[in-house]
């Protein structure tokens, strides 16, 4: 618990707003995208959402929504508008319901390595009528390299990256797949230290050009024509 309370302090005192960037790109994306009041109802989504977990309370707790995540991942989805999207690793399915509702014209791909609430996960896409999306069950180092031959990814969502070896050989497959506007986002990036090496190796990679930390999510950028940066971003 202190662990996290310091990196959050630390992360504040690091972090800035839009006046702190001097980056045209990430300036817009701030301002247009992380700070947009206006995408979409959030608060008629968040009641939907706190609705739907208190009716199947016996099956899922309450603490694996996370609104501020559900909601960035909402704003990001809704302002690049990614055609096809790739969920790496997905839980209960909150977050890929946000890639799902922030573009319902993307077709999205979510691999799911357990077969844990894999039932409650296909009732959320059918409750919320979440027609966009493919659920993948099984070895994600098997099912993940054969789906991206010859694939073109606009959006890849890192869901965990508890597994450094896992997390490493899934971001360098999914490189593969990359166009020069494609957007990597990088969760639970502050959760341990191991998964702030794994930030800090993703981040620095040569191919990345622009990382942004917003301490719930990190999200990466490939930009041939950006000048390589990283910022620290509130939200």
């Amino acid at each position: 618990m202190w662990f996290k309370i310091k990196l959050y302090f630390t992360f504040l005192l690091k972090s800035t707003n839009q006046h702190g960037v001097h980056s045209p790109f990430v300036y817009q994306l701030v301002t247009e995208c992380f700070y947009n009041k206006k995408t979409i109802s959030n608060i008629k989504l968040k009641k939907k959402v706190f609705s739907w977990i208190k009716k199947n309370k016996k099956n899922i707790a309450i603490s694996t929504f996370h609104p501020k995540k559900t909601e960035l991942l909402l704003k990001i989805t809704h302002y690049f508008k990614p055609e096809k999207s790739l969920e790496i690793d997905t839980s209960i399915g909150f977050e890929t319901m946000a890639l799902s509702i922030g573009n319902p014209n993307s077709k999205i791909t979510a691999f799911k390595k357990e077969t844990t609430y894999i039932a409650i996960t296909q009732n959320l896409f059918e409750d919320f009528k979440l027609h966009n999306i493919k659920l993948i069950q099984g070895n994600i180092n098997k099912t993940l390299p054969t789906y991206l031959k010859d694939k073109q990814l606009d959006l890849v969502y890192f869901n965990k990256i508890t597994s450094k070896e896992n997390t490493l050989n899934y971001f360098n497959w999914c490189l593969e797949a990359v166009h020069n506007n494609s957007v990597f986002i990088i969760n639970n990036l502050h959760k341990s230290k191991e998964t702030q090496q794994i930030w800090a190796i993703l981040k620095n990679h040569s191919k990345v050009s622009v990382s942004i930390d917003t301490y719930y999510i990190g999200v990466l950028f490939f930009r041939t024509e950006q000048e390589k940066e990283h910022f620290n971003i509130r939200v």
